[in-house]
Parts: structure tokens; C-alpha cells; sequence
């Protein structure tokens, strides 16, 4: 059992949820972490930010270095695979980058473990949970020309193959620096519906997929 836990992360571990009823993001108060802090014996401190991507906590942890021993939980993936749709809808045969690509992505997560390390941590990297392909097309689309993003993805499901690329890359950076791994996405897959637990922007988990969170991290901590 762990004596801390700090949690370095995005929007899925930050809690945000997409509330139809006000049609707009906002923190659900039983998010996994906070189920977690309700039942963990040891202290855990959340420093997700919705849209952080690898190299923002990167500077943030150069900056800020953690002290304290304990578990250090890392997930990232979900911002960097993203790409600035609006421009791709305005160019689609023009060449378009993630906000990280993965060379670098897979280098910066190696260097905040060993950031984590350097400070008595254990790190421990998350796999991101998986999108859902039409719904999450269909959102990064909203107000946008959707066949030419179409267009440049060649087919609807290259945006699911793309992300994966990055849970991938988590898997094998968490092999290669021997970390233990937490996975969010496989108890996903395994539902015959996994977009039931998912919200309508086919990206963030829903309550239900809150919970099933807080079931995955907590058995991989206590």
C-alpha cells in the first residue's frame, strides 16, 4: 500500500464530465480521484489540469519539483494526440501535427519518470481510456467542414487508431523504465457497449465510467 499519492494528469483525471442538461464541461464531484480520496488511507493530492498535455506538466514538475516520496500517477496522451481540427477542415491536404507528436510525446514521459524518480517517487503511468469514433468525430467536427476532415483522415476510425498510438506508447515507455501501469482503457474495451460509458463527446467518461475508474485505480493502489 502506498504511503501518497500525487496525481500529474488531464481532464480524465481532473473529473471533467460534459453536463447536457448545461451543455458545457464541468468537474463531477464523484470523479474517480475524489471516490478515491474518500476511501484512501493515505493522503492524495491531484494536480490535473483540463487540457495539459505531457510537456506542460513537464515545465510544471521542472518548475514545481514534488517532494514527499509515494506514488506519482501519470497519465497523459488524450491532448497531445490532438490536432487543431479547425485548421485541418481548412486545409485538408496540408500536413497537420498533434499538439505532440509521438516521438516527442514518448520522450517527455519518459523524462517526467525519471523527474518523479529523482524526487523518491515511484512512478506509475496510466493508459488512457479509449474514444469513441463516431461521437468524438462527430464532436470535433460541430461548426466545421466534416468531409474534408474526412478527407484527411482518410476514414473515420484513423482518429481511434491515432489515439491508441498513444496508449501504446505509454505501454512501451512504462515497459522500457520498468513502471508499474494502470490501465484505464482495457476494463473499457472489455464492455460490449464501452459508449455507455462515455459521454456524448465520445471522449470523457461518464459517471459510469467514473466509477469503473475509481474500481481500477483503487485496485492498482490499496
Amino acid at each position: 500500500m502506498t504511503e501518497s499519492l500525487q496525481i500529474w494528469g488531464d481532464s480524465l483525471l481532473m473529473g471533467i464530465v460534459y453536463d447536457e442538461q448545461r451543455n458545457a464541461y464541468t468537474v463531477y464531484k464523484e470523479s474517480c480521484i475524489n471516490a478515491l480520496k474518500s476511501v484512501a488511507s493515505f493522503p492524495v493530492k491531484n494536480h490535473s489540469q483540463m487540457g495539459c498535455t505531457a510537456a506542460q506538466a513537464l515545465r510544471k514538475i521542472k518548475n514545481d519539483p514534488p517532494t514527499g516520496g509515494g506514488v506519482a500517477l501519470i497519465e497523459f496522451g488524450g491532448n497531445d494526440c490532438n490536432m487543431e481540427w479547425a485548421a485541418v477542415a481548412a486545409n485538408p491536404v496540408a500536413v497537420h501535427q498533434p499538439k505532440t507528436p509521438p516521438a516527442q510525446f514518448a520522450a517527455e514521459l519518459e523524462e517526467i519518470v525519471g523527474l518523479v524518480r529523482a524526487a523518491g517517487m515511484q512512478p506509475m503511468l496510466a493508459v488512457p481510456t479509449p474514444l469513441h469514433t463516431a461521437r468524438y468525430f462527430d464532436w470535433i467536427t460541430k461548426g466545421l467542414d466534416s468531409s474534408a476532415v474526412l478527407s484527411f483522415l482518410g476514414d473515420m476510425h484513423r482518429v481511434y487508431r491515432w489515439q491508441e498510438l498513444y496508449a501504446v506508447t505509454v505501454l512501451r515507455i512504462a515497459a522500457k523504465q520498468n513502471c508499474p501501469v494502470v490501465d484505464l482503457r482495457s476494463p473499457f474495451l472489455e464492455r460490449d457497449h464501452y459508449e455507455d460509458l462515455l459521454c456524448i463527446d465520445g471522449m470523457h467518461p461518464n459517471a459510469a465510467g467514473h466509477a469503473l475508474m475509481f474500481e481500477t485505480i483503487r485496485a492498482a493502489l490499496c
